[in-house]
């Protein structure tokens, strides 16, 4: 991807990757604000490579490992792979058996990239005073760029440990106090939401179509949108997460619309609307026995349309390939990887119980699954180069590639628009009244649930590799409890492995103000650690994870999660 060419060395940029983790990270570097100041922070082409900087650390191992581990491995989605003892850190995860010297509990890395943000936002007006050619519309939309790069670090921190140390000031050296204490999660939260609303009419909207992979590569308006519609689905606030995934959706059925390569009448699945959303088919127009074009677009290298934000890997260049991927779902050599579906959920088809997908027909069983031998399944999502599904009534088959060990450049999808779709969907059934009054309140709940509906059953619908799909029944799902578990069972289905699910299973634990539902589905993982899950997440606290012990000896404020002590496992071989 040609937006990395311009990316600091690595001796800059870890001069300027600084975090909360330890204050000796100062002690070993020149006085940083004279360097700063006097040798880099002169024109426009220092601030981007900084900011080429935060993307290139956000494509590191170590946080796209956090990314998935953070947001999946706690859920009902995945278990420990045939090599889960080599990583003895994420055995103890999947058993719940999680303390303050587990290596994934450490956060370092998200506040280097939140303080290079805070560096850009400090640096960059001087520039603009120093550099004529950067205008200040450029200015500003550097500003809403990092600060959304900035909260959607903290946004991963708060889901993850719910109050954290939260800061915008920049720390240039070893002078200023570190040890700040943890801000609760709902103050963060509105930061958050109060930055990202100020800079959102400066952020770009489209990157020139000379620089495609920029659309999908970097944040755009589109991506501060999701942003915004997700932090307002965990404030609650579900008017404004409607509002914020209708602009996504407007803005993307417009790309769908004014793409002028296709004829959008009769021409190709690449940019004809599906069922009047922005969404790719799964079938091939032409024969209508060909399925699974859709998983090669989303998944691809190039940057994909239907995306909204996603960690790019270009092939092209000479640049580290995604190894969370190749680690922990597997490559072609060593399949299945260091993790793997739940036995329910692989077996969900195999057996056809349909305990997760409606039925075998549902394409994303196979794009999301690979059955490695009878007995043994692999997450085969992202870990393919590409899945061609062939199907007959009486015979699906799947076609793939896995990438190698060493070239897998699979993209980390961040935001795209199904999910912005089922985040609306959520807020909808949100937004329905428990105990309507009147015929005019009834029918407005009607209308609500209908809306989720709809957008519940296209999604499926784009889905289904049936001959004549079968609408899912609205009548089996009109209530708001039915058609609440409905939508996060399709968040499951559609968003499985891509870090979201045990986040979607958090939230609902927040809004209901228990953890009944989420024990009841993390306990279909198996029996083995039934009873461990229902000690350790019967109360809130338990589903937020510890502050790491190296963190709470350099930072005195941090008062640890109380259900967790320090603990005595050692931490093995994690990544």
């Amino acid at each position: 991807m040609k937006l990395k060419n311009k990316i600091l060395t690595i001796g800059v940029a870890g001069m300027l990757g600084m975090g909360f983790t330890s204050c000796s990270d100062f002690l070993t570097i020149d006085p940083l604000n004279e360097i700063v100041q006097d040798k880099f922070w002169n024109s426009k082409s220092d601030v981007e490579n900084i900011v080429m900087g935060c993307y290139a650390a956000m494509q590191s191992q170590t946080v796209i490992d956090r990314m998935i581990i953070w947001g999946e491995s706690r859920s009902d989605n995945m278990v420990g792979g045939t090599n889960i003892a080599n990583n003895e850190g994420l055995q103890n995860i999947f058993k719940e058996n999680i303390n303050a010297k587990n290596a994934y509990t450490s956060w370092g890395e998200f506040y280097d990239i939140i303080n290079r943000c805070n560096l850009v936002l400090l640096y960059a007006p001087e520039v603009a005073q120093k550099d004529p050619s950067y205008s200040e519309s450029e200015l500003n939309a550097t500003r809403a760029e990092v600060s959304a790069i900035r909260d959607l670090m903290y946004f991963y921190l708060i889901r993850t440990f719910r109050d954290v140390p939260y800061s915008t000031e920049a720390f240039v050296d070893d002078t200023q106090k570190m040890d700040l204490p943890a801000t609760p999660f709902d103050a963060v939260l509105d930061n958050l939401i109060a930055d990202l609303e100020s800079v959102r009419p400066y952020a770009v909207r489209k990157y020139p179509e000379t620089k495609p992979l920029y659309q999908y590569g970097r944040i755009t308006r589109d991506c501060i949108d999701a942003m915004l519609c997700d932090m307002y689905l965990w404030k609650q606030d579900y008017a404004n997460a409607v509002r914020y995934a209708d602009y996504v959706l407007e803005s993307k059925t417009d790309d769908f619309k004014n793409d002028k390569s296709y004829d959008h009448e009769s021409g190709t699945m690449d940019s004809k609307l599906f069922e009047g959303y922005p969404l790719y088919s799964e079938k091939n127009s032409s024969s209508g026995s060909i399925y699974g074009f859709v998983y090669g677009y989303l998944y691809g290298d190039e940057g994909c349309k239907e995306n909204i934000f996603e960690l790019l890997f270009d092939p092209s260049e000479t640049m580290p390939s995604n190894g969370s991927i190749s680690y922990l779902y597997g490559n072609m050599t060593t399949f299945p990887g260091i993790i793997k579906p739940a036995d329910f959920i692989a077996s969900d088809v195999a057996d056809e119980q349909f305990k997760v997908f409606k039925d075998k027909y549902d394409i994303r069983y196979y794009e999301n699954i690979e059955k490695k031998s009878s007995s043994i399944y692999g997450i085969g999502k992202y870990s393919n180069i590409s899945i061609y599904v062939t199907s007959s009534n009486a015979d699906i088959k799947t076609l793939g590639t896995r990438h190698t060990e060493s070239n897998c450049f699979a993209p980390w999808v961040i935001y795209r628009t199904t999910d912005v779709m089922l985040m609306k969907a959520e807020a909808l059934t949100q937004m329905v009244s428990n105990d309507p009054q009147t015929e005019e309140a009834k029918a407005q709940n009607d209308s609500l649930l209908k809306a989720a509906y709809e957008i519940v059953n296209v999604i499926e619908k784009r889905s289904s590799i049936a001959g004549n799909y079968e609408n899912i029944a609205y009548e089996s799902y009109s209530s708001k409890n039915q058609m609440e578990e409905l939508v996060l069972m399709e968040r499951q289905r559609e968003l499985m492995f891509e870090g979201k699910r045990w986040f979607d299973l958090v939230r609902k634990a927040r809004r209901d103000g228990k953890t009944n539902f989420l024990v009841n589905k993390v306990q279909q993982k198996g029996s083995d650690n039934a009873g461990v899950v229902q000690s350790k997440l019967a109360k809130m606290d338990g589903l937020y994870w510890p502050y790491n012990n190296d963190e709470l000896k350099v930072n005195g404020n941090l008062v640890q999660n109380p259900s967790y002590g320090s603990g005595s496992a050692t931490t093995g071989n994690e990544k």
